[in-house]
């Protein structure tokens, strides 16, 4: 390795290095102030104490914002699942006119502006009349976490061998049973990433739901703002230090059951 050589590579950790320490030190910041005994944002702590982490049982409508956050993104996940697959398998299998166009079709809801989205539905939720909070949410939720699962699942069957479900029905198995006994397990780490991504998507997901909400159905990041509006404490990196345990804990089960290397190359 020449002179140059090393310092090019050397280069390039100093920047990878860099990179990883700007997207680490927020979350680094948030969880160490969550920890503080001041009643302000403080960094370092004057002294160090769960006293925020108590605290947040006796914020008013938080449990139920987070209840129904894990409803949407649950429900809204597994539906997603569902459509995404049958989508998948016809744009991939498919013969006809238009499927790539609407593979890109798909994705056009992560490509808007979020406030735009959000718009739109509202719009379109009072034009055909559905005034409930809860259902205007979750269809909102699916719109949103849609994409993640079905071009996740499109990139997997590119190199899926379908012969395997055609061997499958040959055996005695219907179509849709071949899909469940075969296409399913065999593509378990996209099932997983598509899952996962659109499950934080949906638990993450505020310039939507803001348009969509109402005074009984708010979600935590509605909720939260509230919070942050009415009474900005170090409350708030509590509960977001508790959402950052979720994500890691997630990626710990994903990486035990299926394994990070799988998912990544999905």
């Amino acid at each position: 390795m020449t002179q140059t050589d090393r310092i090019t590579l050397g280069f390039a950790w100093v920047i990878g290095i860099g990179c990883i320490i700007f997207l680490m030190l927020p979350i680094v910041i948030t969880v160490a102030t969550s920890f503080t005994s001041s009643s302000v944002y403080t960094l370092p702590p004057p002294e160090w104490s769960l006293r925020w982490y108590r605290s947040i049982e006796r914020r008013s409508g938080l449990w139920e914002a987070v209840q129904l956050s894990l409803n949407l993104a649950l429900i809204s996940t597994m539906i997603s699942m569902v459509l995404g697959t049958m989508a998948a398998i016809a744009v991939s299998r498919g013969d006809f006119r238009g499927k790539d166009a609407i593979a890109t079709f798909t994705v056009s809801p992560l490509m808007m502006p979020g406030l735009v989205v959000g718009v739109a539905m509202l719009q379109f939720f009072r034009e055909i009349g559905l005034r409930d909070a809860y259902w205007s949410l979750l269809l909102a939720h699916v719109v949103i976490t849609l994409p993640f699962v079905m071009r996740t699942l499109l990139a997997a069957m590119e190199a899926f061998d379908f012969s395997l479900v055609d061997a499958a029905r040959t055996l005695g198995l219907s179509y849709p049973r071949a899909i469940l006994k075969v296409l399913i397990p065999g593509l378990a780490p996209a099932y997983l990433t598509g899952g996962l991504f659109a499950f934080l998507a949906s638990m993450d997901n505020y310039p939507i739901s803001i348009f969509l909400t109402d005074a009984r159905n708010k979600t935590l990041p509605i909720k939260m703002l509230q919070y942050l509006e009415e009474q900005p404490d170090p409350s708030l990196a509590a509960m977001s230090s508790g959402l950052i345990l979720m994500a890691i804990v997630v990626l710990m089960v994903a990486s035990r059951t299926v394994g990070l290397n799988r998912m990544i190359d999905t």
